[in-house]
């Protein structure tokens, strides 16, 4: 009987402390580009599930993805203006609201997954997220797209020289067309929805993506050679609409953020591990991979040098000397 009781008062005090909870019902309508079978498919699915459990249920975010609530632009009004609660999309696209995102498209910006780690879960990282609430949006965390590298259908790249002249798409920003431009490729920016028709029908020689996306794209149907070149290091982020998150309390806000981080370690681990596997996959498909040599990205990278001051005059040089400390702490560790 006694351990009966004991167990009843447990059980009582668990109550209490789940009514105590602020929590309201809910329902979270969460955007993304990609189609659900992706890594940012599962990486919401994660995020869903752990909201869910930890708001006893009343909390439910309705994944939406395959640009159904259009592309990140569009999202990032919707939530601006209340009519959508949250998504994930590039920081690129950041770049018009708040300039200083605009330091994450630096070409050649770091080595390796560590440094890009510790310096947007850093000081930095966190300092371009609180810019953000002026703007009318949350960012909560960083997720990983990955590094970008370069295919095209006319010939393999083992030098720096090689890409002169070659017909690349790029994204739609300044610093993508200007160092493609600035390495002597003819830079052509294209909506990514046009870009398979247009390595088909030889528009274009080739584009730059990660591995994933050019496998998921099947790229590989169309481009012959595929150059490891981690020329861009491309994060994603996870944003919320001010207007609704202040209608929040306390309790959910933290629901919120700590199921955006577990999802973010879970994200990064699923993206490396797929992009492993995409490029055993892309090898194995018949694609002619190479990867440029040090030498030859140093080339590069001197070519790119004032994309990188344009990148520096555009976000600050105290952002930038930021930047570069942490990264240069990172590889001293």
């Amino acid at each position: 009987m006694k351990h009966l009781a004991t167990a009843a008062l447990f059980l009582a005090l668990g109550t209490v402390s789940s009514a105590a909870q602020d929590v309201q019902s809910r329902l979270i309508r969460f955007g993304y580009g990609l189609n659900e079978d992706s890594v940012q498919g599962r990486a919401v699915r994660k995020f869903a599930e752990d909201v869910e459990k930890a708001s006893g249920g009343k909390m439910k975010v309705r994944s939406i993805g395959a640009a159904s609530l259009g592309p990140d632009t569009q999202m990032q009004s919707a939530l601006v203006g209340g009519a959508q609660e949250m998504m994930v999309g590039s920081t690129a696209t950041l770049v018009g609201t708040v300039k200083e995102f605009g330091i994450w498209d630096t070409p050649f910006l770091f080595a390796n997954e560590k440094e890009a780690d510790a310096v947007l879960d850093g000081p930095t990282g966190q300092k371009l997220l609180d810019m953000l609430p002026e703007k009318g949006l949350v960012g909560l965390v960083y997720w990983e797209n990955g590094f970008r590298n370069l295919t095209n259908s006319r010939k393999q790249i083992t030098k720096a020289e090689d890409v002169e002249g070659l017909k690349v798409r790029v994204m739609q920003n300044q610093v993508a067309l200007g160092t493609f431009k600035a390495v002597g490729a003819n830079a052509v920016p294209m909506a990514f929805s046009e870009l398979f028709t247009a390595l088909e029908t030889k528009a274009v020689d080739g584009q730059e993506n990660p591995f994933t996306t050019i496998l998921s794209s099947k790229f590989y149907e169309v481009q012959k050679y595929l150059t490891v070149t981690n020329h861009m290091y491309s994060p994603w982020v996870v944003l919320v609409s001010k207007k609704w998150w202040d209608k929040l309390s306390a309790d959910e806000q933290k629901i919120l953020k700590d199921a955006a981080i577990a999802s973010r370690t879970f994200e990064r681990e699923d993206n490396r591990a797929t992009s492993a596997k995409a490029l055993e996959d892309l090898k194995s498909g018949g694609m002619d991979v190479a990867t440029l040599p040090e030498a030859e990205i140093a080339k590069f990278r001197d070519k790119s040098k004032d994309v990188i001051d344009q990148v520096i005059a555009s976000v600050g040089k105290p952002l930038w000397d930021e930047v570069q400390a942490e990264i240069t702490t990172v590889r001293g560790k």
